[in-house]
């Protein structure tokens, strides 16, 4: 089958690999009809994230199912499903407390207690290195489904691939960060970051019943898009303290109930950003986290969204501790929010697909990591068609 597959730091190739096979009962195999490029496969792309062997990427996909193990009992050949990025038993002890990225068996080779930097990760991720489970992902024809009987979800023929298939990652992920931030009715959100995620957790916001929604990006084309597909304010980030300002100038001071970290540790960049972390030995910069946590008020909530993978010794503690700071994150659990959120948008309450700007054959997937990386002609959501 063709799948795009990393072989380097900014080198991936469409290439011809070997079909998936069932290994275990509770597989499926997946004829993939929809797949897309998230912004944490930027992370592996620019070498952020290591990856020392070729792998097939991708964790946004859905399909049509081919075959399924003797142990998977409510999928058939020839149903229509999307799959949650986190492969998860549905079992263990954090599976049945709603946490599915962090499955105690889907990650053996990595998984641990401790959540370090190379080792003792959570459960595992479709396409996502060999620390999180080292399982090709699904910008392939084909993919291999483990725990078939737990994570897909039979999308109805009424809905086109385009408008279900975010709720593979993206949506779930986003409107996990309103729900983190615990909004009720109410509430002045700020995000910060206009890609994906970030317009996802805008639309989210909407949904759980904010007052007011402000998105924060670099790049006025993005903020365009955020302001279209989700009717938000929109905020140009020049530098740390005037964003700030803004947000309090627009709040009596106070700062807003909720910010939401939707970048991670690869924000854009000054010289002397990329100087700070090289004399600091840190990978990446917490420059978009620490403006989350001026940026709320006192007894406020902060959700990351973003991916963070390494250390940082200059983390901003003492705001958290005198502010008086929740601080919420991590991989979004996706199985607990799937159904609800499909509701959604069967119901015409969400749109997903209105932030698709380019949708190509799998065989351009190269083309398609160049100018979602690169930002080139005002990319903000790559869609690939097998």
């Amino acid at each position: 089958m063709k799948a795009l597959v990393f072989h380097g730091m900014k080198d991936v190739r469409v290439d011809n690999v070997d079909d998936p096979q069932i290994e275990e009962a509770r597989d499926a195999i997946i004829r993939v009809t929809s797949t897309a490029i998230c912004g944490s496969d930027l992370h592996i792309y620019n070498g952020g994230i290591p990856q020392p062997r070729p792998m097939v990427l991708g964790h946004e996909f859905m399909g049509i199912v081919e075959e399924v193990g003797k142990g998977v009992g409510n999928l058939k050949r020839g149903d229509r499903v999307v799959v949650p990025f986190p492969i998860a038993c549905g079992t263990c002890f954090f599976c049945n407390h709603e946490l599915p990225g962090h499955c105690e068996n889907s990650n053996p080779e990595h998984y641990g207690p401790e959540g370090g930097v190379a080792t003792q990760k959570g459960g595992a991720l479709f396409g996502y290195t060999d620390l999180y489970g080292g399982y090709n992902g699904g910008q392939a024809e084909y993919v291999r489904v483990p725990y078939a009987d737990f994570g897909p979800r039979i999308i109805p023929d009424s809905l086109t691939d385009e408008q279900a298939l975010f709720l593979t990652d993206i949506f779930p992920t986003g409107y996990s960060g309103i729900d983190w931030g615990e909004v009720k009715g109410g509430e002045f959100v700020v995000i910060f970051g206009a890609g994906p995620v970030g317009i996802m957790a805008a639309k989210s916001a909407w949904l759980r019943g904010a007052a007011r929604v402000l998105i924060v990006d670099p790049l006025e084309y993005r903020l365009d898009k955020a302001q279209q597909t989700a009717h938000c304010e929109a905020l140009v980030w020049h530098d740390h303290k005037q964003v700030v300002e803004v947000i309090r100038d627009l709040t009596g001071g106070r700062g807003a109930d909720v910010c939401v970290e939707a970048v991670g540790f690869e924000p854009v960049r000054s010289l002397a950003d990329r100087a700070k972390a090289v004399i600091n030995f840190e990978k990446g910069s917490i420059k978009v986290l620490e403006a989350c946590m001026s940026a709320v008020r006192r007894g406020g909530i902060v959700t990351v969204l973003g991916v963070y993978g390494t250390p940082y010794d200059n983390f901003p503690v003492h705001q958290f501790f005198d502010k008086g700071i929740t601080l919420r994150g991590g991989q979004a659990p996706a199985h607990k929010h799937i159904d609800k959120l499909l509701k959604y948008v069967v119901d015409g309450k969400v749109q997903l697909d209105d932030i698709i700007t380019h949708s190509l054959p799998l065989s351009e997937a190269a083309h398609g990591y160049d100018i979602f990386r690169n930002k080139k002609d005002n990319c903000v959501k790559v869609v690939l068609k097998p």
